[in-house]
Formats: structure tokens, sequence, C-alpha cells
């Protein structure tokens, strides 16, 4: 199990804002679009997975949107996978027990999802750098739609360089999901 805490700085997090890949607003087209095996980040963009039929291999949600509770609705639809992890990730953090989580869950067969106590939204990028080339890590873009991310060199550099920018042991970090 993997110790640490990386916070992300104020400075960070306008470069944040900036979509790693092409933003959608329907399921059906993003999922024509997307790659095996597809990480989903966030909630909302589970629920409009699922409600495509399509599970992703790993989701990742913490029951809130835009800082408050998601409805039962959604609480409810997000289930059905074959393995569940819990892990605390308080906002604005990545900790080596989300990182830990998401490596284990894309080693294992069937789908998993990781429930975070805390928040998700930076798991996108250690996604990103964790799932094989060609792989989709699908993330929410408040008020926008849905990105999606296609492992590449190009999309790996810039999680890794974000990352990088982080408070903490980036380098234990980066180190684990190289």
């Amino acid at each position: 199990m993997s110790e640490f805490v990386l916070d992300l700085p104020k400075a960070l997090r306008q470069d944040l804002k900036e979509p790693l890949g092409p933003l959608y607003t329907d399921a059906d087209e993003l999922l024509a679009a997307a790659t095996e095996p597809v990480v989903a980040v966030g909630d909302i963009v589970t629920y409009h997975l699922l409600q495509a039929d399509d599970t992703p291999a790993v989701a990742l949600v913490d029951e809130r949107t835009k800082r408050t509770d998601v409805d039962e609705e959604i609480r409810e639809a997000v289930g059905g996978f074959d393995h569940r992890y819990t892990v605390d990730n308080p906002p604005a953090t990545l900790t080596g027990d989300l990182l830990d989580a998401l490596l284990a869950s894309l080693d294992e067969s069937g789908t998993t999802l990781i429930v975070v106590d805390g928040e998700e939204d930076l798991a996108a990028l250690p996604a990103v750098l964790a799932v094989p080339d060609s792989a989709s890590v699908v993330y929410g873009q408040p008020d926008e739609g849905m990105v999606l991310v296609t492992a590449d060199d190009a999309s790996k550099a810039r999680a890794r360089q974000l990352i990088d920018g982080m408070d903490g042991p980036t380098d234990e970090a980066l180190a684990l999901l190289a």
C-alpha cells in the first residue's frame, strides 16, 4: 500500500480547466470513438455510460457532483460491477490508496467500481498513465460534457506534467504509475 498524498496547488488549477481530449455531450457518440478498456471518472459520466449500455472496466465515483450529493437515481444506477473498492482521497489530492486501487482494478478481470470517500476529480490524470496505450479515460467537464482521452504519448506526457506539478512526492507517484 502506497502511503503518500499529492496536493493540487492553486497555481495548477487553471491548467486543469483545459480538457485533455475532445468533448462529447452524447454518450453513444463518445463510446463509438472510445477504445477498450474504458475508465470512467465521475458519477455523472459513469451514469451516462451505463445508460448507454456500456459498463466501464473501471469507474471512480464519490457520490457527489458539483459539490452536492448525486440524485438517488444516479446512486442506484451506478452498480452491477464485479469488484468494488472504497478509498479515502480528500478533495484536490491524489492519495497512494487511490492509485493502488486504480492499478489493482486494471489488473483484475471483470469490472470494478472505486468509491472514493472525498473526491475523485483528479483521478483522470493517473488513469491516463495507468491504462494501456490506446485505452480510453472519460471524465466530466462541468456544465460542458464528457471528455474522452485516448492514452497516447501526448496525453500521457500531459498527465505526467500535471502530476509532476503537484505538491508532494510526485516521483513516487509517477514511478508507481510507470
